[in-house]
């Protein structure tokens, strides 16, 4: 028998989505199966690097950015809901030749809402059964528009623990939840204690998202961090980009790192200075680190989880 052939594609809206299916991918390889991963830019690198053996192929992402303030970013994201809608359409079409190319006998798809098939099994994975939106009162109708795609899929599952002790709240538990069967897989994080001890004073920080706002944060950390006594370990989130500022003898900066080495900093540091995306709380919360969380203007995800966790 042949091995099974699994396509695991994350959303481009951030790293997050790509890091919390590393778990997912190696474990799909320790069960011997055939993994081929798809995307482009950032999350194609930083997959690159922690699975270089593994097949890649491209597909176009989303095309997400942010705008400059909270007011705008809300607008900016209902404008761009036609071009969205067709970015759906079009990776569904993808997907339907991929599987004639590859033969694929089941896709894991993090948040990308076409990859979809009637013939194999297709699992959705999210942590937002519930959108949160600036107006309450279209949370229902996006909740709706939300289910109406992820009742496509064969399979939801969501990274977080069934009951009250759960890290997303009302964003994976709310009152409805969609028909097709729903899994609560606890938390994925790439990252497990190794037992290195606590450096006093020590930060790191995590600089995450699309722009423009990965760089307004950078520019208020660079700025801020100077007048630092202790020391800390930036990492820019911006793998594969030839820009770098260079570091001094007690701020290291670093563009990106792989799992292993970024697991050892947030293991090392008594702060965790970093966006309140899920994927990094998973992180933090699977190290039991101290974290500041500053969620970027105008995504309601991270407003909402920064509050919860407040």
């Amino acid at each position: 028998m042949r091995k099974l052939r699994i396509l695991v594609a994350p959303l481009d809206w951030g790293l997050g989505h790509a890091t919390r299916c590393i778990p997912i991918i190696q474990e799909l390889i320790w069960q011997g199966c055939e993994v081929t991963l798809a995307g482009e830019g950032g999350l194609e690198i930083l997959l690159k690097k922690e699975f270089p053996s593994l097949r890649f192929i491209s597909l176009p992402g989303y095309g997400i950015k942010y705008a400059g303030t909270g007011y705008k970013m809300v607008w900016k994201m209902i404008r761009k809901i036609p071009g969205l809608l067709d970015s759906i359409q079009n990776e569904n079409k993808w997907l339907k030749e991929k599987i004639k190319e590859y033969g694929f006998d089941a896709v894991i798809s993090d948040n990308r809402f076409g990859l979809h098939h009637e013939k194999i099994p297709c699992v959705f994975i999210t942590h937002q059964l519930l959108i949160k939106s600036p107006w309450k009162w279209t949370e229902g109708i996006l909740q709706k528009k939300n289910y109406r795609y992820i009742n496509q899929f064969s399979e939801c599952w969501i990274p977080d623990n069934v009951g009250t002790d759960n890290l997303a709240g009302d964003l994976s538990h709310p009152h409805q939840i969609p028909t097709r069967p729903v899994f609560y897989t606890g938390p994925l994080s790439r990252f497990s204690s190794s037992g290195i001890a606590e450096k006093p004073n020590h930060l790191l920080i995590i600089l995450s998202g699309p722009e423009p706002q990965r760089s307004i944060f950078e520019n208020i950390i660079v700025r801020q961090i100077s007048h630092y006594n202790g020391s800390a370990t930036v990492v820019r989130g911006i793998p594969g980009s030839s820009s770098i500022i260079p570091s001094t003898n007690s701020i290291h900066f670093y563009n990106h790192l792989p799992a292993e080495e970024l697991n050892m900093e947030m293991e090392k540091a008594a702060f965790v200075i970093a966006r309140s995306g899920y994927s990094t709380l998973m992180d933090a919360v699977a190290l039991k680190k101290k974290c500041i969380l500053i969620p970027t203007p105008g995504q309601t995800e991270q407003e909402y989880l920064a509050n919860y966790f407040a």
